[in-house]
This record gives C-alpha cells, structure tokens and sequence, in this order.
C-alpha cells in the first residue's frame, strides 16, 4: 500500500510518500516541502499547493492520503491556514476517487515513537530509522509528512477491522432487534384472536 502524508500548512506543506510493504515494513519513495510565499495571496498560495498535490498524486499514484488534523492552536490565523491548505489536498485527493483521513499529532507520535508527547526532534530521528534514512530531514515538516503516512499504514488496518466489527456488531443488533419486534407482533396478533374468539364464545352462550 502507498500513502502520501500531508503536513499542511501554507508557508510550508510537507510532502511524503511511504510505500508499507510485509508486517510493518516501510519505505520512503519521496520526500518534499512546499512552500509559498507569505506575501502572496491566500487563494494564490492555496492554488499552488492544490497544484503541487494533484502532481504527487498523478506521478506517485497513492492508494490513500494521510493530513494531519488541525487541532487547537493559540495562533487562531495559523491555525485556519493549517486547515485551509488541508482542506485543497483533500479536495485533490477526492476529485481521483482516494480516500483521505485525518490522524491527529498525538496518533502520529504514538505511531512512530510508542509516545503521544513526542517532540519533533524524537519524531525525527525514529522516521528516519524506521525509512533507514542517513540525510537529516529538514524542516521538521517533511519528516512529519512521513510520519503521517507510516502512522497510516500502521493503524488503518486496525482502524478498518475495528469499523467492520462495529457494523457486524449493529447489524447482529438491528437483526435481534428486528426478531424481538416480529415475535411480538406475533404475540399481540395471537392475543387479539383469542380476545375475539372468546368474545364470540361469550356471546354465544348469553343467546
């Protein structure tokens, strides 16, 4: 499976695509970070990570697209530019049909260190080891980028067995449910025949 992981951002979006081979196995195809000037337009600035994701994802051919999840921030401009650039990646990967998910910081950290309050540099240094990269990643950004797509590769499978249990688990209740509510229409219909019935016997025997 290839994933492309997205750190988005609008002065800088990193780029990642993982290739997850057997058991946990993983292994960077390309690596990237995407800059757009801060005194260019929003919509500009936009445009051009839209345009740069749409050609990752005609030349690398992703099966799924990791983003980070924009999750409180003091900086509330940051943070809406965060999303925003998210959200054109997105809106890229779903124009081809590619299913996209949202894993929040702490997911990714867990993923690759085993620690949710991870720093950037542990985070660094464990993607890294974990693709057997010798050059140091830098910004931070295209390091972050990997780790969202290795964080993808290793719990969406989990996180898919998990949906498919739940919705055997409902249809086993809404089929329980279904029988329970069919005995019972059966019972009341039993209930009103022999109502009628003794209704009938009762009025034959007054005559």
């Amino acid at each position: 499976m290839r994933v492309f992981g997205v750190d988005p951002g609008l002065t800088r979006c990193g780029f990642g695509i993982v290739d997850g081979g057997k058991g946990r196995t993983v292994a960077c195809v390309a690596v990237d970070v995407i800059r757009t000037p801060a005194d260019t337009d929003l919509a500009l600035r936009l445009l051009g990570i839209s345009d740069a994701a749409e050609r990752w994802m005609d030349t690398y051919r992703p099966d799924a697209v990791a983003v980070e999840r924009v999750f409180t921030q003091h900086n509330v401009s940051t943070a809406m530019g965060t999303a925003q650039a998210g959200g054109v990646v997105a809106l890229a990967a779903a124009k081809r049909g590619l299913p996209v998910v949202f894993h929040t910081p702490s997911e990714v950290k867990a993923a690759v260190t085993g620690s949710g309050r991870a720093d950037k540099d542990q985070v660094t240094t464990m993607v890294m080891r974990l693709l057997g990269l010798e050059d140091r990643l830098k910004p931070a950004d295209a390091a972050d980028a990997l780790a969202l797509a290795i964080c993808h590769l290793w719990r969406e499978p989990m996180r898919a067995r998990l949906a498919e249990a739940e919705a055997r688990g409902a249809e086993l209740v809404r089929k329980h449910k279904a029988r329970l509510a069919a005995a019972a229409k059966e019972a009341n219909a039993a209930k009103r025949s022999a109502v009628v019935k003794a209704a009938k016997t009762n009025k034959g025997i007054v005559r």
